[in-house]
């Protein structure tokens, strides 16, 4: 019993003795504090480390992709070039005595992705017990790149009601969109990456050289029907050629790229009569046809030089895209204006449409000149441009559109059905003024060259 008594006297003298107990559990939550305060400046440390090293990481990647895509370096200097990205957008992130060390590059050719991983040893600002006072941070990422060939279609609308500001946006638009799509590209071999053709339209197509060996000049109503193979002694033989104006096609080519080896396009017979219907107006724009090209200077040019004139014939437009993008075309057209053989996996093929209004302006169904027009729009022509882009589409030609200040149901249905169907990227665009046009052109390139990477 004392033993018990004596255990609890001690027991009760130790209780109160308060001030030590105060000085044990301060002493503790105090370094408990300090301990939690190291460890949370050490993570949001090595938080930063982390963000920071993930985007040079990328950014490095990033810009050799792109490198390797437009051929700016070969693959063999991937490793190379991913090291140098990396070194000068990483030096902002390093205290003294650490440096980036860049685990591997890999270039996998069969699915086109430059991966790279990097890894920085940091020396954390609150070294704890239990833990090393250098802290490794890793970042690994992946980039696809492409040596994929581009081939894009511009269809551009000089008619009579681009007249004015219209036409000065257009130019604008249409220049910057070269220079997008143009500059610095090149394949690893040095031949271009990136080729364009131009067709501007209005009554019909300006076919320029083109013509003689793709354009029948129908000479009397019996000649309006399937025109014949450019082999044909009388398809060429006409020393006489007014223009080189180019109307629809007729007969079983109509609505496909068949070359003129098969059937010529035709120069309607009655284009003649609508020109002096209404008041003489130019049978075919004097912009011409420009061939698939990385000249970026002669497209500019031939912009530049663009008049606005005419009916809104947007079918014969649409016909012509698809034939400077087609290789059943390739035997009426310079070496290096040739479209590549269709193959997914080496080249993509893209056409651009453009339009201030309705399609208006058709041969094929009409009996007379005044009956080729209709100020209001003509059901024909729409169908005939519907017909053609699906088509075209059929044949792996992505389909881009453009209405520019279109102020009817039936011409923004008309373009936006001509569009490859919205998906990972937008294909129908609606403008309203000189900057969305702009604009438009602009997000049509980025989407060109997404399409080109990802498919």
């Amino acid at each position: 019993m004392r033993k018990f008594q004596a255990l609890a006297r001690a027991a009760k003298l130790f209780a109160g003795d308060s001030g030590g107990n105060f000085a044990i559990l301060g002493g503790i939550t105090i370094s408990m504090l300090a301990m939690a305060a190291g460890f949370g400046v050490n993570v949001a440390q090595l938080h930063n480390v982390k963000s920071g090293l993930s985007q040079a990481v990328d950014a490095a990647v990033t810009s050799t992709a792109r490198d390797l895509t437009t051929g700016r370096i070969k693959l063999e200097d991937a490793d190379v070039t991913v090291r140098a990205f990396l070194e000068a957008n990483s030096s902002r992130l390093l205290a003294p005595g650490e440096k980036v060390v860049l685990n591997k590059v890999t270039v996998d050719k069969l699915v086109g992705t430059v991966e790279a991983s990097a890894y920085i040893d940091v020396n954390v600002f609150f070294p704890l017990f239990g833990s090393a006072n250098k802290q490794r941070v890793s970042a690994k990422t992946a980039s696809l790149y492409s040596d994929k060939r581009i081939e894009v279609a511009m269809m551009l609308d000089v008619t009579g009601s681009m007249k004015g500001q219209k036409i000065k946006d257009l130019k604008k638009a249409a220049t910057n969109a070269v220079d997008s799509f143009l500059k610095g590209e090149k394949t690893p071999s040095g031949d271009p990456r990136v080729r364009m053709s131009l067709v501007p339209y209005a009554n019909s197509v300006n076919t320029g050289t083109l013509a003689s060996s793709s354009v029948f000049v129908e000479r009397s109503m019996a000649d309006r029907k399937q025109a014949p193979a450019n082999t044909d002694a009388k398809a060429v033989s006409s020393s006489t050629r007014p223009d080189n104006c180019a109307t629809e096609r007729k007969g079983d080519y109509q609505y496909t790229d068949a070359g003129p080896d098969l059937s010529m396009v035709n120069r309607d017979f009655l284009i003649d009569d609508y020109s002096k219907e209404y008041d003489d107006t130019p049978t075919c724009p004097s912009a011409k046809v420009v061939p698939l090209t990385d000249d970026s200077k002669k497209l500019k040019t031939e912009i530049e030089a663009f008049v606005a004139d005419g009916g809104t014939a947007g079918h014969i437009g649409i016909q012509w895209a698809w034939y400077t993008l087609s290789e059943n075309w390739a035997g009426i057209f310079q070496k290096s204006e040739r479209p590549d053989k269709a193959d997914p996996e080496k080249v993509a093929k893209f056409a651009i449409l453009m339009t201030d209004g309705e399609f208006n302006l058709s041969y094929a169904d009409a009996s007379d000149g005044k009956g080729a027009y209709n100020a209001s729009g003509k059901t024909a022509t729409r169908a005939a441009a519907k017909t053609l882009c699906e088509e075209m589409r059929k044949k792996g030609v992505e389909i881009f559109s453009i209405g520019f200040k279109l102020d009817t149901a039936a011409a923004k249905q008309t373009m936006k059905d001509c569009a490859s169907p919205d998906g990972v990227v937008k294909r129908y665009f609606e403008t309203s003024n000189g900057k969305e046009l702009d604009a438009a052109f602009q997000t049509i390139a980025q989407n060109i060259e997404r399409l080109a990477l990802t498919k």
